[in-house]
């Protein structure tokens, strides 16, 4: 087994049988799961799920009650130099306030035996050489978030942790952390993120750990987890659409009428809804198969998770929408 910096044993995350409990309430259950080089990997659970307790516990932040978080094998205290392991990015702002960003980075850089010119590499990779020597203090959430990452890349570490890594950053800062992201991972490293925003994960991770009440749910790539727990929809128009949902229903499809002339069909195929229209020579003037959502895909996992909120959102009569289908996925915090 490799335990080199650059080795891809040397680059593995591993939570096994992790739990931590913080007086009356278990946030992390007998949690485990692999963190595996060359790929991002999304780390997502509703508001109290234990994401953030788990990642505190990977990063010797907090000890487990029972189990064990290593990175290579080893728990991160047992890590010499651990900046040159790992890269983390939990909390943007903790940074001494009266320190310019530079300093901020010259003061890690040294404790970890860095040279100077890292620094002046990683602001110019953050995109902080305009403001290096003003305050940390002063910067907006947005630039305290690259402030952060940059010191996450500082010791170019094989692994990276991030949690929500794009909170307060625009549409420009939002592509860079994803492109950035994906690089690291293309170069071997081991990227594991932690993030709410879903249709951001959709396009960034490749494969998703998804965590309810300090469980895990599922660990498998994106693609085959939307694929299991989301429903494929076929939207179709047709001036004969009570004829066609009265056959498409008859052959097992459920059928959804979403105004006169429009249909949104799940359990059937597009060409089984064109072969009925066109046996009874109904007209259809669409017919678009649309995949399901990684948003609808987790709200429809994690339902029965929800530690804070409520399991739905109220309809106009006054009813609760199924979780899956009540819009937007929330914050998904600890």
């Amino acid at each position: 087994m490799t335990t080199n910096a650059g080795g891809a044993r040397a680059a593995v995350i591993e939570a096994r049988n992790l739990s931590k409990r913080y007086g009356g309430k278990l946030a992390v259950d007998n949690l485990s799961f692999t963190v595996v080089p060359g790929r991002v990997t999304g780390f997502l659970g509703p508001n109290g799920a234990g994401k953030s307790t788990t990642m505190r516990l990977l990063l010797g932040l907090d000890k487990p009650d029972s189990g064990r978080a290593t990175i290579g094998g080893r728990p991160y205290e047992d890590l010499a130099f651990p900046l040159r392991r790992v890269g983390a990015l939990l909390e943007a702002q903790a940074v001494h306030s009266g320190r310019s960003a530079r300093n901020h980075l010259l003061c890690l850089a040294q404790t970890q035996g860095l040279a100077p010119r890292r620094v002046d590499e990683v602001i110019g990779l953050a995109g902080l050489g305009a403001v290096a020597r003003k305050r940390a203090g002063g910067f907006s959430l947005g630039m305290g978030q690259r402030l952060g990452i940059a010191a996450a890349l500082l010791g170019d570490p094989q692994v990276l942790m991030f949690d929500e890594p794009v909170n307060g950053l625009d549409p420009e800062g939002v592509r860079w952390i994803r492109n950035l992201m994906k690089q690291q991972a293309a170069a071997g490293r081991t990227v594991f993120v932690s993030s709410h925003l879903m249709n951001e994960m959709a396009v960034t991770a490749e494969h998703l750990i998804v965590i309810g009440r300090g469980r895990l749910l599922a660990d498998c790539p994106t693609q085959e987890f939307i694929e299991r727990h989301s429903a494929h929809e076929v939207l179709v128009r047709t001036p004969d659409a009570a004829a066609l949902a009265g056959l498409v229903a008859a052959e097992g499809g459920e059928v959804t009428r979403d105004g006169d002339d429009t249909l949104v069909v799940t359990r059937m195929t597009a060409p089984r809804i064109a072969e009925l229209a066109a046996r009874a020579r109904l007209v259809v003037y669409e017919l678009t198969p649309r995949r399901g959502s990684l948003e609808a895909a987790f709200l429809d996992l994690t339902a029965d998770s929800l530690e804070y909120g409520d399991h739905g959102q109220a309809t106009p009569n006054g009813s609760a929408a199924h979780p899956a289908r009540a819009g937007t996925a929330g914050r998904s915090g600890s």
